[in-house]
């Protein structure tokens, strides 16, 4: 294949795969679910309110032409590997769904005929009323949707907004799936993104077991509140159901915490986290937000340390800084300001910093600073940044151990809070010889 040509042989083989893997998968758990006694199913009483349209049975069907031409739209290799790797991966979870928790649709559709009746028979011919949630329509369109807006502009991409839109309609106006079936399919599609990224490698490269007892304090809590959260949804049912986001997004949280580190943010170079990680993350992410507003809504602005570098929560969106540079050591909350240099060096809230990552960003703090004043910023702007900031405190000679350092703060910002865990990371962050960080402190 000459440089720059699309992989279009690899696209045949990945559909020639994936596609065999799509009828024989979905009708398997289609058969398990039929030979059941009993299905249950989840529906609304209001669902039967819900008009049924036989045209929309057109753009259901569309979303089989969408997935075929999905292979040749990418323009390159690894491009095409990843897409792939989202597909089978929607597959997966959703026919292990489907096995483990079998649903049927309940209500009974209209007889139709024409085309569009005939478009319905072929349908039913290996699509049967299991299957439900979530919604493999719904999971693939998330997946198809990000794939395909990657490579339109303008009015061709407002039309794809407006038909996808539409096919995400149509599996209730065709009364083929319940509405529960649509909220988890969504969850699901962002899953799949989430865990194959277009930039950087997946989180689950990320997985090491954390050795920090507070991370594991934390992703115990963390892992506490999804429990709670998915069992509310599970015993109360109804509209409680929508708890099921909320758990979802602190199981990934604890699991952050206690192996996949920041990488559950996936927080990017430009301070953006991936639309995977802000939909998948949602409840925390607002509530992680709400709780840095509060907590510093006494003292919004940043605060002078010492030689131009400042010390601080995270700006709010769009406001124009004074500041040429910023050190952002948060990696829970985007970065939306204005600034002319910018580095991310993430880290975890309420967990211990480990020496590398204040190395890291101690030096983007030393860079920023011959450009002249730098905001280090996290949430609060009370201990991660407080951390970075002693540790730079240390390297540039201003302090010349880590206590020092942390009183010369305090002298400003006698609100920080750094216990003794990160004193011993700060003093190891600033030893001459690096070979080893401290057992029980990890990024």
């Amino acid at each position: 294949m000459t440089e720059g040509a699309r992989p279009w042989r690899r696209a045949l083989v990945w559909l020639a795969l994936l596609g065999p893997f799509f009828f024989l998968s979905y009708g398997l758990a289609n058969a398990m679910a039929g030979r059941l006694p009993y299905v249950p199913s989840i529906v609304f009483d209001w669902e039967a309110k819900i008009p049924f349209q036989a045209w929309t049975i057109v753009p259901y069907w569309s979303i089989d032409l969408f997935y075929v031409a999905s292979f040749f739209i990418c323009t390159q290799r690894a491009e095409l590997d990843m897409h792939a790797r989202r597909l089978f991966t929607a597959q997966l979870l959703s026919v292990g769904c489907f096995l483990l928790w079998p649903l049927r649709f309940s209500l009974e559709r209209p007889e139709t005929g024409g085309v569009f009746g005939w478009l319905f028979d072929v349908l039913l011919g290996f699509d049967k009323p299991f299957n439900q949630a979530p919604s493999l329509h719904i999971v693939l369109l998330v997946v198809l949707w990000v794939r395909y807006a990657q490579h339109l502009r303008g009015w061709w991409r407002s039309a794809l907004h407006v038909w996808f839109a539409l096919i995400g309609i149509s599996v209730l106006t065709t009364w083929q799936h319940h509405f529960v079936d649509v909220p988890t399919g969504v969850a699901v599609g962002w899953l799949c993104v989430w865990l194959w990224p277009v930039h950087g490698r997946s989180p689950l490269a990320h997985w090491q077991w954390a050795t920090d007892a507070a991370r594991w304090r934390l992703a115990a809590l963390y892992g506490l509140g999804s429990a709670l959260c998915a069992s509310l949804a599970l015993t109360f049912s109804g509209w409680v159901l929508w708890l099921g986001w909320p758990a979802l997004s602190l199981a990934l949280v604890a699991l952050g915490y206690a192996a996949l580190g920041t990488a559950v943010f996936q927080k990017q170079e430009d301070g953006r986290l991936s639309m995977a990680a802000r939909w998948l993350l949602a409840p925390y992410l607002l509530v992680a937000w709400l709780n840095s507003r509060w907590w510093t809504r006494r003292a919004p602005q940043p605060q002078l340390v010492i030689d131009g570098v400042w010390l601080g929560r995270m700006p709010d969106a769009d406001a124009v800084l004074a500041m040429p540079t910023v050190v952002d050591v948060c990696a829970e909350l985007p970065f939306r300001s204005s600034v002319r240099h910018y580095r991310s060096v993430p880290m975890l809230d309420l967990a211990t910093p480990s020496p590398e990552a204040l190395r890291r960003a101690a030096d983007a703090i030393a860079h920023g600073h011959r450009r002249g004043q730098v905001l280090v910023c996290c949430a609060l702007g009370y201990s991660r940044s407080a951390a970075a900031v002693a540790t730079w405190l240390c390297r540039s000679g201003h302090a010349d151990s880590a206590d020092a350092a942390i009183r010369l703060l305090r002298l400003d910002c006698p609100w920080i809070v750094l216990h003794e865990r990160h004193r011993d990371a700060i003093a190891l962050a600033v030893q001459p010889q690096h070979a080893h960080d401290a057992p029980g402190v990890q990024a």
